[in-house]
């Protein structure tokens, strides 16, 4: 009988992980060497630096784009492991007279990375369900809270934005000081917690996040499973046993979750989230696959190529690898 194939692997420890980082779900024929690394970018770094995994969480733009672009060293298996609504994650100074989400046009806005995920979901929400001309937005890129370090998976579009960087300091203590106008970014400034004048433009994201979701049917999707190219080349059966084992360790983790006897994880209000998200969701509110996924996909290609980042949607055939059997 043939030996398993030994395979490292990297993800950020999600719940839904968690059965396959322990070894209770096993993908067939494959023994996993699992990591997990926090931030997740620190994951993308090394696997686009040095492809130090041979299976890894990864950028959903930064893989679309390469894949698109045909030049990609991995392959995308259609396994989503981070979605976020992004409706709280917009700040703003509130001496700089910012109500509502038009009034964004025209200020300094701070932002990790123009390419970044959570800043493509955020830009295109504010033009279709706002009407925000994010064009003429002037966009300073920077570090949310400390000073930003160079990314070998940044990628600038195909056409002229105003874009700056933002040098010495924080974007959080550059909101605070009134440098900047606002800030977008995949994690909270700082200067939210410590600054009077810090606040989000949507207070009431929460509910903006539940109508966005019934209007559109999209959790915005963040990350994406990658497999190293020449090893799927080599072993093209192991997308479809990572697929499997990946819907699997979620299934152990939502029924882990609604376990009523003890609350699992550290949220107070377990239980009543928990009866949330299913009448939000009415089902799976984690799919995998591209069947599931593709109002969601369609839309950030879309945006994909209304930011000049594509000159035209390709085919979700061609940027996943099948899942048969």
């Amino acid at each position: 009988m043939a030996s398993d194939l030994n395979l490292t692997i990297a993800t950020v420890p999600y719940d839904r992980v968690e059965a396959l980082r322990f070894g209770t779900v096993r993908p067939a024929g494959i023994a996993l060497d699992y990591k997990t690394v926090i931030p997740a970018h620190d994951i993308f770094y090394a696997m686009v630096e040095r492809e130090a995994y041979d299976v890894s969480e990864m950028s959903l733009a930064y893989s679309l784009m390469r894949l698109a672009a045909g030049d990609a060293p991995f392959v995308a298996v259609p396994v989503f492991p981070s979605r976020v609504f992004r409706h709280g994650n917009i700040f703003v100074n509130r001496k700089a007279g910012i109500a509502k989400p038009r009034d964004l046009e025209g200020r300094r806005v701070g932002i990790q990375e123009f390419r970044q995920t959570a800043l493509i979901w955020v830009r295109g929400m504010l033009r279709d369900d706002h009407g925000v001309n994010t064009d003429s937005i002037r966009w300073v890129e920077g570090g949310v809270n400390e000073p930003r370090r160079n990314s070998s998976t940044d990628m600038k579009p195909k056409r002229a934005y105003h874009m700056e960087a933002l040098a010495g300091k924080s974007l959080s203590d550059a909101l605070a000081a009134g440098e900047l106008d606002a800030v977008i970014a995949g994690i909270t400034p700082e200067s939210l917690q410590t600054s009077d004048d810090v606040v989000r433009l949507f207070p009431d994201f929460r509910a903006m996040e539940h109508d966005y979701f019934r209007r559109t049917g999209i959790f915005p999707i963040m990350h994406t499973l990658v497999i190293r190219k020449k090893l799927y080349e080599a072993n093209p059966w192991i997308a479809a046993s990572l697929f499997r084992a990946f819907e699997a360790s979620k299934a152990a983790a939502a029924k882990r979750m609604r376990y009523t006897g003890a609350l699992v994880y550290m949220t107070p209000w377990l239980q009543s989230d928990v009866e949330e998200m299913d009448a939000v969701f009415r089902g799976d509110a984690w799919p995998y696959g591209l069947e599931a996924n593709l109002g969601p996909l369609d839309t950030f290609l879309r945006y994909l190529v209304e930011e000049g980042f594509l000159q035209r949607k390709p085919r979700l055939d061609d940027l996943f690898v099948p899942i048969t059997g």
